[in-house]
């Protein structure tokens, strides 16, 4: 039961997952927030669509860039500086929706620009918290980690969908701002050593680039599953925050809306439990498996089931991601160098994101043309067979979870439990 809790006798560990949590608590209200913030605007899915693909696409064309730079500077630094551009770029947000000066225009800047600073962000904080733990325990805090990001989730979207259905969206948005700014604080207490050799020679970008591509193509399951995540977030992403928002608005309602998200992280919560408890070899194909659940629920949300059915499947969808998320970054801090490790997250954000704004902007076109429930059919159809083609692979389903005898060290300071610290007792773990 100990060993289950064991990183939250890290300090730096503890301070990594408050940060993330806090602005996990905000950023469950922004999807939301933002959505009906548009609807509210223009009526248009289109727009919608272009809103938020406009962060997609910023953020998927510095995802390169900002692994490199966390591979170069300190890490929590990055996520400092970054933390404190998002509160900025949010907070502007907020204020434009509340004063009603907000236009398509300037949301579409806004979220480039928060794009931008997510792209440090991301590879970034992924590449920290192994850097806080002993390599042996690093699925337990992946788990962890999880698991607040999740309880904070269903807060955010159940308290979003309370605040736009009760009072308005600029509300929610300016409480994801000051999640950053609070964010901020707890990644500035981290302390961690250097993951770069104080001696290392300073190469040219390009030259990290290379490294950082060859070390991600060089393992068959790693390019095989981002690709097929290409596809599947660009339906999944796509299904979620345009699509199912418009057919919410148009049935169901936004507050109940609010509250399948909220499910869905519940269940999120519990497939943290469920991946902390899980003795398997074969992680990465118990992950794969399970993502054929999101893609059956955005086909049971357009084929317009009942409410109930929703519900279940949100739930399932919950359990199913968080078995993926938590085997898929295991096998990624087990099996890569530590001193790549941020490059090879930033080659996987960029290659599983890459997609996700042409989904978004094609998504209002689409549901146009076809409507909005045939367009959620065609969107889980694609996840679906995104995760057939990733189980296709042999490399994807014969990995092994095997901590001794592939997990790089972490530097030796940061892999030691606080000395003042007692231990945590009584307790009983994409993407």
């Amino acid at each position: 039961m100990n060993q289950m809790f064991a990183p939250l006798r890290h300090r730096a560990f503890r301070y990594v997952v408050l940060g993330r949590t806090v602005t996990m608590l905000g950023n469950g209200m922004a999807p939301i927030a933002l959505a009906f913030a548009v609807l509210d605007l223009t009526g248009s899915a289109a727009d919608l669509g272009l809103v938020v693909g406009a962060r997609s696409l910023t953020n998927v064309l510095f995802l390169l860039f900002g692994g490199v730079v966390a591979d170069r500077l300190p890490r929590q630094f990055v996520v400092v500086v970054a933390s404190g551009l998002s509160f900025l770029t949010q907070g502007a947000v907020a204020a434009l929706v509340l004063t009603d000066h907000a236009t398509v225009p300037v949301l579409m800047a806004l979220g480039a620009v928060n794009g931008l600073t997510a792209a440090f962000a991301f590879p970034a904080t992924s590449a920290l918290l192994p850097q806080t733990v002993p390599p042996a325990i690093r699925k337990q805090a992946n788990a962890i980690n999880r698991l607040g990001i999740n309880f904070a989730m269903i807060v955010g979207a159940s308290l979003g969908g309370f605040l736009v259905a009760t009072f308005e969206p600029g509300w929610a948005l300016a409480v994801d701002a000051a999640t950053f700014a609070l964010a901020g604080l707890f990644f500035a207490l981290v302390r961690v050593p250097s993951q770069r050799a104080a001696d290392a020679a300073r190469t040219s970008t390009w030259t990290d680039l290379r490294a950082g591509w060859s070390e991600f193509t060089s393992h068959t399951w790693v390019w095989v599953v981002v690709l097929g995540f290409c596809f599947f977030n660009m339906a999944e992403v796509a299904g979620l925050s345009v699509l199912g928002p418009t057919v919410a608005d148009s049935s169901f309602g936004r507050q109940t809306w609010g509250f399948l998200i909220a499910v869905e992280t519940v269940g999120a919560v519990l497939g943290a439990f469920l991946a902390m408890r899980l003795r398997a070899r074969r992680l990465l194909l118990i992950g794969t498996i399970s993502c054929t659940l999101p893609a059956a629920f955005l086909i049971v949300l357009g084929a317009g089931l009942p409410v109930a059915v929703l519900f279940v499947l949100a739930f399932a969808t919950g359990v199913g991601l968080e078995q993926f998320g938590i085997a898929w970054e295991t096998s990624l801090q087990e099996h890569i160098p530590e001193d790549k490790l941020a490059r090879v997250y930033s080659y996987d954000a960029l290659g599983s994101f890459i997609a996700i704004p042409v989904g978004q902007v094609a998504a209002g076109p689409l549901a146009e043309r076809v409507g909005t429930e045939a367009a959620l059919i065609i969107a889980g159809g694609v996840a679906m067979l995104a995760t057939l083609g990733m189980l296709a692979s042999r490399s994807v389903r014969t990995l092994t979870h095997d901590s001794a005898a592939h997990a790089t060290p972490a530097a030796s300071v940061a892999a030691q439990p606080d000395a003042s610290e007692p231990e945590v007792a009584g307790a009983s773990p994409g993407r």
